[in-house]
């Protein structure tokens, strides 16, 4: 049996590119678009009747819609996918916007520097709320671990990362008169379990210290060196989980751009493991760009937005997630151009870095 034709296969050339003159000046205006406005803006060279017939087609389709009794029409979900789809060539960012990019992004100090300064500029250029995830840090291997004694029951815990990560956490202890001997003793056996290894490795070796702490240190001082562990345990789990940082939230609720279910948006804003659900799906195809557009979000709560997701990279490493959310009515066009260049510039600056 012969495959149905595919909508892109069923419309013609010309009402094709009605379908990217209705989305581009619908983008643009915020107001339905009618054949007369199509013929006064676009060259096509027919007349509004011939364009009436194609906005038909196109709504036969299920690519348009009539939002109420306006002779306007606005683009369906299913058009705007259509509209991605065969976007024949991606408009190119101006010299003057990647060099701002460059400098904006070259002027950051450290991972979390660069990716909170990555972030907003994505909100910035786009208008959208941005999200970067953290390099994957499951197989980072821990560089190096430091304790300072700060006090006679107090122990700082610096633990270093391969990434350039530095945590550091405050571990307080019973009532006890820790000496800089003892924290140097302590450091050099948590350093043997932990350093070099990747923080699956390391959170399984600290546990391991943590079960054995009878055997290998003094009665009296089981109690402190448990809490110092607990501490270093705590930071080596916290950074094997996944970590987004968000920008622009508020560019949701600027007025008219935005008629979808904003609460369930800003929701899955909010339960960040959907955002990382999300974006995991999308560039699993090793696309540079992907889009997915309205009710493709359904599963995730976001049928009435859409989102631009693209990858980055740290040194050759497990690629990380970048990209925009908003309204179906966005600039496809220039977000995927902004998307795709921030993330080629974030993963040249972590490389440099």
């Amino acid at each position: 049996m012969a495959e149905e034709p595919t909508a892109e296969q069923r419309v013609s050339e010309r009402s094709l590119a009605v379908l990217h003159a209705i989305v581009a000046d619908y983008v643009a205006s915020n107001e339905p678009v009618g054949s007369k406005a199509i013929v006064e803006r676009h060259r096509f060279g027919v007349s509004a009747a011939t364009i009436r017939n194609d906005m038909a087609l196109l709504e036969e389709e299920d690519l348009i819609a009539a939002p109420h009794t306006s002779s306007g029409r606005v683009p369906t979900d299913k058009g705007y996918r259509l509209y991605v789809d065969t976007l024949a060539k991606i408009r190119p960012l101006t010299s003057a916007q990647r060099s701002a990019i460059e400098r904006f992004l070259g002027e950051s100090t450290g991972l979390d520097d660069v990716l909170a300064r990555t972030v907003r500029l994505l909100a910035q250029l786009t208008n959208q709320v941005a999200v970067v995830q953290y390099p994957s840090l499951t197989r980072t291997r821990v560089r190096h671990i430091d304790l300072i004694a700060v006090g006679e029951d107090r122990v700082l815990c610096v633990l270093i990362l391969g990434t350039g990560v530095v945590e550091q956490q405050l571990a307080r202890l019973p009532a006890a008169r820790v000496t800089e001997a003892w924290v140097h003793g302590l450091q050099s056996r948590i350093a043997e379990a932990v350093v070099g290894c990747d923080l699956e490795s390391a959170v399984a070796g600290a546990q391991a210290l943590s079960a054995s702490v009878d055997d290998w240190a003094d009665p009296d001082e089981t109690g402190l060196v448990s809490r110092v562990l607990e501490v270093v345990s705590a930071q080596l789990r916290a950074n094997r989980s996944e970590r987004i940082a968000i920008a622009g939230a508020a560019n949701l609720s600027r007025p008219g751009e935005f008629d979808g279910d904003l609460p369930s948006v800003l929701e899955a804003i909010e339960e960040q493991v959907t955002l990382l659900r999300l974006f995991g799906e999308l560039v699993r195809d090793d696309r540079e760009v992907t889009a997915s557009i309205g009710r493709e979000n359904e599963p995730y709560g976001l049928a009435g937005a859409s989102v631009i997701a693209s990858t980055y990279e740290q040194n050759g490493d497990a690629r990380s997630k970048l990209g925009v959310l908003g309204p179906m009515r966005m600039d496809y066009a220039s977000n995927i151009a902004t998307v795709r260049a921030v993330a080629s510039y974030l993963s040249r600056v972590l490389e440099e870095g």
